[in-house]
């Protein structure tokens, strides 16, 4: 998309509707606490975005888009009550809660002047902030519906991340999804959050004093930028992952295509940092949901935060002459020290130690130096999400924050389902123009869509 259609690009907002449950029910009392996990979270605003094409009507009903959006939600909130709720401060524990009162869910419909086949799928500080993305205070749920010239439509989801993780937010979208198409619920949600608590007394292992800093959401909206950021989309062939996991897999030890991938980027990355900089650092968000061994019913089916972070370091030198087989190596080193119960005990109980307040990693507020975390969604749902008109031709992460400590990507499957990825990604510019000079990283367009 040329300069000249992105400054024609316009996105009208035109209407404003409150969705709340059908016919909630309630915890009593209605407040749900935050676990230990949740305070973890930075209360980021987490946002996903999907394209469907010529999606004038749902299928299933033969009534308009909204209409079968506003029920099929509304329905949905019954089982995902806190989605409907609103988030405030506790002034005695100075903590946030969720207040679980069905105040509603946002949706905000808008009009595009373009066609989505003109939309730049690659620069997403220029198609998505500020027309894609609407942000109203006091709504943890918010979903903006834009309609495109050509009949498709574009669905931005955003929550709040106290409302829970990638995982959580996923199980909310498919089952939104099979209750617009009238199918059964696959699986039932669980909000006990007194699921992932501390130990009497809490220990934890001294070493997460150097990974993890209390701090509060005024520190999180002011962390230090010291580089423009930039918002970027990308496409990777299947060819591609396949062929670096080929590189990754050597003398009998296969290495997954994340621990491939990030190998690649980490060596791709230490070309774009500044020269006075002897290490380089790297992190891996970890779901432990599967790691903890209670009731794996209730664990799979957990709606919160239940996410850490792994990360490694190693001296750029080391790097720049390393292959990717060994640092592939390093990478599943560094995932493996928390892939297991006893990291997620031990997080749980340090959170405990230093409530109360929010907690963070200290690389994500800026304070390790230059660094990537990595978030895998290879599971997260894509072309799943039909809501009865489709199944999407995008479906990814975006961010809205404007202010990060470190870069940022998160890789999950193409909606084609051919085993190409789709990778949005936060980058300062000299690390993007380092990926971009291979061949891997392809500028996401409307022809990888197939929309032209």
């Amino acid at each position: 998309m040329d300069f000249e259609s992105t400054s024609l690009f316009e996105v009208n907002l035109t209407k404003n509707h409150i969705v709340k449950a059908f016919n909630p029910s309630l915890p009593n009392p209605n407040v749900l606490k935050l676990s230990n996990l949740d305070l973890l979270s930075g209360r980021f605003p987490v946002t996903y975005f999907y394209f469907y094409c010529n999606s004038l009507a749902n299928e299933h009903t033969s009534q308009p888009v909204i209409e079968g959006l506003k029920k099929s939600l509304a329905i949905t909130l019954e089982h995902y009550y806190p989605f409907a709720g609103r988030i405030v401060q506790n002034t005695d524990t100075n903590e946030p809660q969720i207040i679980c009162d069905n105040s509603g869910a946002l949706i905000v419909e808008a009009n595009a002047n373009i066609p989505m086949k003109m939309l730049d799928f690659y620069n997403l500080n220029k198609s998505l902030e500020g027309r894609l993305v609407s942000i109203t205070p006091g709504f943890p749920l918010q979903i903006q519906v834009t309609y495109y010239t050509c009949g498709g439509i574009s669905l931005t989801f955003t929550f709040d991340h106290a409302l829970g993780d990638a995982t959580a937010f996923g199980k909310f979208l498919v089952s939104w999804s099979e209750i617009a198409r009238n199918k059964p619920v696959s699986f039932k949600p669980n909000h006990q959050r007194n699921l992932l608590i501390a130990r009497t007394p809490p220990i934890y292992d001294p070493s997460l004093d150097q990974t993890f800093v209390k701090c509060t959401i005024e520190e999180i909206m002011n962390i230090p930028t010291p580089k423009i950021l930039l918002k970027r989309l990308y496409f990777i062939d299947a060819s591609s992952v396949d062929r670096l996991q080929s590189l990754a897999s050597v003398n009998g030890k296969r290495r997954t295509k994340i621990e491939a991938f990030s190998a690649y980027v980490w060596k791709i990355m230490v070309k774009a940092i500044e020269k006075n900089q002897a290490t380089s650092k790297m992190g891996w968000l970890v779901d432990g949901r599967t790691r903890m061994c209670k009731d794996q019913i209730s664990m799979s089916n957990y709606i919160g935060n239940v996410l850490s972070l792994a990360f490694g370091e190693a001296k750029v030198d080391d790097l720049k002459q390393s292959s990717i087989s060994d640092i592939a190596n390093k990478v599943h080193d560094a995932i493996s020290k928390v892939t297991n119960e006893a990291h997620f005990l031990d997080l749980i109980d340090w959170i405990e130690c230093h409530r109360p307040g929010l907690m963070l990693s200290k690389i994500v507020l800026g304070q390790g130096g230059p660094a990537l975390v990595l978030s895998s969604g290879r599971r997260f749902p894509v072309a799943e999400l039909d809501f009865g008109f489709g199944g999407p031709v995008l479906g990814t992460v975006c961010s809205t924050i404007e202010r990060i400590g470190v870069a940022y990507m998160n890789q999950r499957p193409s909606a084609s389902g051919n085993g190409s990825w789709t990778v949005s990604a936060i980058l300062w510019p000299e690390f993007a123009s380092a990926l971009e000079s291979d061949s891997i990283f392809q500028p996401m367009t409307a022809s990888h869509l197939q929309l032209i």
